[in-house]
């Protein structure tokens, strides 16, 4: 079997490197989620995470921990999303240069914040043209690149939530995660396999957006063009990195409806007061449709972000 190409050691590493920088993250229970679920639910809610997601945990521990040689160099990256507010405000904090290339459609909450952490937007019409767009920065400025997922040093990174749920509810039977380019839920299966290797890891996918599920079958990245999901955080293909990580470690999948979707916000906004992104909703569905592999055990679930603009959330919620 090939070496994997982060550790659990990478991951405790990582914890080092975030030390007071990153937040340690609440874990919220809710007797209402366990009898809703007929299961014990913990939930690691990395919304409450610095920039409202758990991306900056990779993006810290990425550029933090450059060789010497890049550590004066801008750092760039292609992200319209969390990525993009975590990779700003970790270049700020460590006094680096941040361009950031975004794609429409931009949510406008996510664009004004990574402004906020002065951060330089390149705004560009599509995928095609943001490439390329980012490729000129970095030979412009001779910038080192960030990539949001498909990097060992983000995955190390975004895995050292799981170290963090398991030292507080270390007897987690199963672990749900969202999976859009799978630099969470391989730094997460890391982590967890690393501290215990009989814990169950489950990638979640809207079924509108299933080319994760494919790759991992398939064996290699089946590209999803044209995604129709409302989690907009997992409209990413999976990377060469994340792809062997998730095939090695993944129990299964679990596949949710739109409308299943907007129920687990609803849900989670109702019943546990806790705003929610759609991306971390879909890591919650599957719990609240009580799955068979899911009743009667002891279920974390990885709550992603809570970046949502409150006029769409709103009217998602008063449509379903």
């Amino acid at each position: 079997m090939p070496e994997e190409p982060v550790t659990l050691a990478d991951v405790q590493r990582a914890a080092q490197v975030l030390g007071g920088v990153a937040r340690t993250t609440p874990i919220v229970t809710s007797r209402q989620l366990d009898e809703a679920a007929r299961a014990t639910v913990f939930l690691k809610c990395e919304n409450f995470q610095r920039v409202g997601a758990f991306k900056f945990r990779g993006a810290y521990n990425a550029i933090a921990s450059l060789p010497p040689e890049q550590r004066d160099r801008p750092i760039a990256t292609l992200s319209s999303g969390n990525h993009a507010q975590g990779v700003a405000l970790a270049s700020h904090l460590l006094g680096r240069q941040a361009h950031i290339v975004m794609h429409r459609p931009i949510n406008p909450l996510k664009r004004q914040a990574t402004l906020g952490y002065h951060a330089t937007i390149h705004e560009v019409t599509d995928r095609e043209e943001a490439e390329q767009t980012l490729r000129e920065l970095l030979q412009q400025f001779n910038g080192v690149h960030i990539h949001a997922f498909n990097d060992p040093r983000v995955i190390a990174g975004q895995g050292t939530a799981m170290l963090e749920f398991l030292s507080s509810v270390p007897d987690l039977e199963v672990v749900l995660a969202p999976v859009g380019g799978g630099g969470l839920l391989s730094g997460t299966s890391i982590a967890a396999h690393g501290l215990n290797p009989s814990i169950r890891i489950y990638a979640c996918e809207p079924t509108g957006a299933l080319d994760a599920l494919h790759s991992v079958r398939e064996n290699r990245i089946v590209p999803m063009n044209t995604p129709r999901t409302i989690a907009e955080g997992l409209r990413t293909s999976l990377g060469d990195v994340t792809l062997p990580i998730l095939r090695r470690h993944l129990t299964g999948f679990f596949t949710v409806e739109e409308e299943e979707i907007v129920t687990a916000m609803r849900f989670s906004f109702e019943r546990l007061k806790l705003v929610i992104e759609p991306s971390s909703a879909v890591a919650l569905a599957p719990v609240l449709r009580q799955e068979a592999a899911l009743v009667g055990k002891r279920v974390g679930v990885l709550i992603t972000g809570g970046n949502v603009d409150l006029s769409v959330y709103f009217e998602t919620l008063a449509a379903n």
